[in-house]
């Protein structure tokens, strides 16, 4: 059976109830009891760090485009300028 006779949308939907009991089941077969707390709390390190670093860029960028254009130039007052007379 060919992918372009398949509903495509459909290979890309969210698993239902019974397709979540058999998932359940082998990530307990493979990683056992004790190590899936441990793995859950590696996932919630890694996203809480994941959005520290998003929240510390977003930060960045907003305080740099809030600075003016004026204040990163080097503009020469009109007293120390210097003419070629």
């Amino acid at each position: 059976m060919a992918i372009s006779s398949m509903n495509f949308p459909m290979l890309l939907s969210m698993p239902s109830g019974m397709e979540w009991l058999w998932i359940v089941l082998v990530v307990i077969i493979l990683f056992g009891g004790k190590k899936i707390p441990e793995l859950a709390k590696g996932i919630g390190k890694g996203i809480r760090e994941f959005n520290d670093a998003k929240d510390g860029i977003k930060k960045e960028i907003e305080s740099g485009m809030k600075e003016t254009p004026s204040s990163n130039s080097t503009n020469i007052p009109a007293n120390q300028q210097q003419t070629n007379a």
